[in-house]
């Protein structure tokens, strides 16, 4: 089936091709739907905590967290394009003999372009786009007054403008501040100052980026760093790192065989941000705060945030103390009854750790190893919103592949919606995953884990895309909060929905929470 030349591009990539036959022959089986039990509820699976609970876990964070190495890990690969799709839609159907006015009038569809266009002051970028249009001999407010919306659009978007289609989210412009405005990139500098300093005062922050975006990414970042050091008197260390090639995922025809291009090379598309849980492995953080790019306010909102990092932070940094503690007396052996009874409740109330309907019957030393490989894993506390509508995964109580239940963050893309039972579960949803993570990733013997180990590889996702004009089949990697945490120790607790924020449309911008 693979040529040399094929051979030469896995080794290329760093593909071996037992992977290779593997992604194939899951295109063939497919995915198993995740089964769905019960919504993660207040009552069952989500801990909310009382104004006293939180002034404590507030306390105990901020005592305690310069004794740990604090990484915050941003996600901030990819493109903003789908930010602006009705601006390209927009631009598509404008016809130069009209005026944009008369194209509002005509198709009601534009109508989120036109409030775009109406409120193009209020937005961070706007004095950059000004700028860029004056030194081309275009006068901003003029082009609006005659209607002339597809210029101001081409200078946005195309890189004979500032060119934000093609730039990544975290180099966009996001909020206006009185000393001039800040990418989305720079929010999180102000925010990891506030959370994530160590001892030395120094805060350690961790991009992933595109390799396209990579130089841009670093020159700009290295232009503002300076300034935040000095406004937060911290010393900030950047990393970055790129999706691996090796993650890449194999292409097929709608016959599963290999996708070839025009040359007759097979087609490999990125494995999705399953694949980061490579990058995440590759840190050497022990508390890990994971936070998506977009998710970002302005300094007057920011206070509710900073506390719910904490909070969630704290209780993070609590519940490793105990379960330590749980490993040392399980490691030793000798362990009265009465302390593998505390073990035991520890693990289902405060863990909601399932344990299989035989373990009652158990010997002592099978429970014993049942506990200890249960409690010796990477931890994850999450953040979790009421649920007001927005579209994406959120905490469910499911049944692996092996029959084991227990908390996760599932995606609607894993449910099989066509079944009235599980559709009937997951419109019961009481909460929203904001991807709000802080995770702690060494054993208890200090030792980091090999989060790969921990990834349920049934959990992956196909998908139909076009390429040449031929249809082929893409496969993702199990997701990254998703399938690739799965054998981790979930927690979820509720945080307030103003943490999230949000900005997938260039509209997004204009809500209040990101005009502050």
């Amino acid at each position: 089936m693979f040529t040399q030349n094929d051979q030469k591009l896995f080794q290329a990539k760093g593909i071996d091709i037992d992977t290779i036959e593997q992604q194939i022959d899951n295109f063939k089986s497919g995915f198993p739907f995740v089964e769905l039990i019960a919504p993660a509820t207040i009552d069952k699976g989500i801990r909310i905590f009382s104004e006293q609970e939180i002034e404590k876990l507030l306390s105990f964070y901020d005592k305690n967290s310069e004794d740990y190495e604090i990484l915050k890990f941003v996600p901030a690969s990819g493109a903003a394009s789908r930010m602006f799709k009705l601006l390209f839609e927009f631009h598509e159907a404008y016809k130069k003999d009209d005026s944009g006015k008369a194209i509002f009038e005509s198709d009601k569809s534009f109508n989120s372009v036109f409030n775009f266009i109406s409120n193009i002051h209020k937005f961070a970028f706007y004095s950059d786009l000004k700028q860029i249009l004056a030194a081309n001999d275009i006068d901003l407010e003029s082009s609006l007054k005659d209607g002339d919306y597809a210029t101001i659009i081409e200078y946005l978007l195309e890189d004979k403008g500032l060119g934000y289609a093609n730039l990544p989210k975290a180099l966009l412009k996001f909020h206006n501040y009185e000393d001039g405005s800040r990418m989305a990139m720079e929010e999180h500098l102000v925010e990891g100052a506030e959370y994530c300093q160590n001892s030395d005062g120094r805060v350690a922050i961790h991009f992933t980026v595109s390799p396209e975006h990579a130089d841009r990414f670093i020159e700009e970042i290295n232009h503002v760093k300076d300034k935040y050091e000095t406004l937060f008197d911290v010393t900030y260390e950047l990393t970055f790192s790129i999706q691996k090639s090796s993650t890449d995922t194999i292409a097929v025809d709608i016959k599963n065989k290999p996708f070839r291009d025009e040359n007759d090379n097979i087609v490999f598309r990125p494995g999705g941000h399953g694949a980061l849980i490579e990058n995440l492995n590759d840190r050497e953080g022990e508390v890990i705060f994971i936070k998506n790019i977009d998710n970002i306010v302005p300094d007057s909102l920011k206070p509710s945030t900073y506390q719910y990092k904490r909070v969630i932070g704290g209780y993070l940094m609590e519940l490793r103390d105990k379960i330590f503690s749980y490993l040392d007396r399980l490691e030793d052996g000798n362990i009265s009854d009465n302390e593998l009874k505390k073990i035991i409740a520890f693990a289902k109330e405060k863990l909601y750790l399932q344990t299989s309907e035989d373990f009652d019957e158990l010997s002592k030393i099978e429970k014993v190893d049942i506990l200890f490989t249960k409690l010796n894993r990477p931890i994850r506390v999450c953040g979790m919103v009421k649920n007001e509508g927005e579209p994406g995964g959120g905490p469910f109580w499911i049944r692996n592949t092996d029959g084991e239940v227990s908390l996760q963050i599932v995606e609607s893309s894993q449910i099989d919606i066509e079944n009235p039972e599980q559709k009937d579960i997951f419109s019961k949803s009481t909460h929203f995953n904001p991807v709000d993570l802080v995770c702690y990733v060494r054993d208890f013997n200090g030792e980091q884990f090999d989060l790969r180990e921990f990834v349920d590889p049934s959990t992956g996702f196909i998908s139909v895309k076009s390429k040449d004009g031929r249809e082929l089949k893409a496969q993702e990697l199990p997701g990254l909060w998703n399938g690739a945490m799965a054998d981790w120790t979930t927690v979820f607790v509720e945080v307030p929905i103003l943490t999230f924020n949000p900005v997938k449309t260039i509209n997004d911008l204009l809500r209040k929470e990101h005009q502050a």
